[in-house]
């Protein structure tokens, strides 16, 4: 069975658990996007982390996502990988 069959079949069985899935859905975009910036300017963890003025392992923690960051932590985070932290609300 492959990851893709088993989230299926885990949701038919428990519409609750697709609700909790999808809530968490905002914070692995934004974890998703910073891995992602990162891994193209070639920069590591230890990199990004001088660059946004914090540790290695708040870098660490965010992108496992182990550690629920501050706006002004994305910012700094943003602000690193030259890009633009924008925040919507629909």
């Amino acid at each position: 069975m492959t990851h893709k069959e088993y989230k299926k079949a885990a949701f038919a069985q428990n519409p609750k658990l697709r609700e909790e899935y999808e809530a968490l859905a905002p914070q692995y975009k934004i974890i998703d996007a910073v891995i992602a910036a990162r891994v193209e300017k070639h920069m590591t963890q230890a990199e990004l982390a001088e660059r946004a003025n914090t540790k290695q392992s708040n870098i660490s923690r965010f992108e496992s996502g182990n550690y629920n960051p501050s706006v002004d932590f994305l910012r700094k985070v943003a602000s690193a990988l030259d890009k633009r932290l924008e925040i919507t609300l629909r």
